[in-house]
């Protein structure tokens, strides 16, 4: 098992990476490529030339033992050195068989033409491949690969140290407009109340004319708590807390803030839903442009 494997994250990773890796021995030179993006799962695309097909089951195993999630299109090519291009192998006893049947058959007949070079050479069997010993190039293959590998760990870190830092930087803007709101709550609370008052003169009036003078108090006591956002705001910070933690997690944390993420649009909607005055509206709106952004970074992260 490698030292960086799916079970030791240390980083976050994104799931957007390049890799490409060439080396060579006294067989051959084998060239892979990796490009990896988003995706829900590991999903592999393998494309391999017919002479590495066997390999396929270990290529997906080391895909598992680096990768948890993405999609990962890998490509596989090779040259082979001058001796081992080799040529072309004659069965003499073959050419040799095919004259004895010849003169047999012209003994019998005789009449006809002799067998041409370019008979003899296309007769099945005569000529074929010669033999090429490919262990080598495999090996050097499946070490190559997992060069590659981390190679593409190191892309996928550099690009998730960034989305680390992004992620982090919209937290502190989340937190930063909770603690303006809670500021403006008090402010917000007391100029609803004013303009309920307001506009509630003639049943003020109705209601003191029938001797219920705490009939306003008490409507505008449950107005205030239809529209009180103090839960929502205390759930964004909870939420907000709970990112930080899972930046902070030695795994793969991609699907656990994408859920998050889908927590905190759902507050700054019914945050935005409750509001009564312009500043709050605009606060929430800034909220949801600050968490659209972190979504969609979180879509590239493992």
């Amino acid at each position: 098992m490698p030292a960086a494997n799916q079970e030791n994250f240390t980083v976050i990773r994104s799931m957007t990476a390049f890799a490409r890796v060439q080396e060579s021995n006294e067989a051959g030179s084998i060239t892979w490529e990796l490009r990896s993006v988003n995706h829900r799962y590991l999903e592999p695309g393998i494309k391999l030339p017919e002479d590495f097909r066997q390999l396929e089951p270990e290529i997906r195993k080391l895909l598992a033992e680096y990768l948890a999630r993405g999609k990962v299109d890998l490509g596989l090519r090779y040259k082979l050195d001058q001796p081992q291009q080799g040529g072309i192998k004659l069965n003499q006893e073959i050419v040799m068989n095919l004259r004895v049947v010849e003169q047999q058959v012209l003994n019998i007949v005789h009449e006809g033409s002799k067998l041409s070079v370019s008979d003899i050479l296309g007769w099945p069997g005569v000529i074929s491949d010669v033999e090429r010993d490919f262990s080598s190039l495999n090996e050097l293959a499946l070490s190559s690969l997992k060069t590659a590998l981390i190679q593409l760990q190191q892309g996928r870190e550099t690009e998730g140290s960034a989305l680390d830092e992004l992620i982090r930087s919209r937290c502190a803007q989340i937190s930063a407009i909770v603690a303006e709101l809670r500021k403006h709550r008090p402010e917000m609370m007391t100029a609803l109340r004013e303009k309920w008052e307001a506009n509630l003169d003639e049943k003020l009036k109705q209601w003191r004319d029938t001797a219920n003078e705490n009939r306003l108090e008490q409507e505008l006591v449950m107005l205030a708590q239809k529209l009180d956002v103090e839960e929502e705001l205390d759930r964004l910070d909870t939420h907000v807390v709970e990112v930080i933690n899972v930046l902070d997690r030695d795994e793969a944390v991609g699907r656990r803030l994408d859920f998050l993420m889908q927590e905190l649009n759902r507050e700054a909607n019914t945050l935005g839903s409750k509001s009564q005055d312009s500043l709050t509206t605009q606060l929430a709106v800034d909220l949801k442009v600050l968490i659209e952004q972190m979504r969609e970074q979180v879509q590239n992260i493992e």
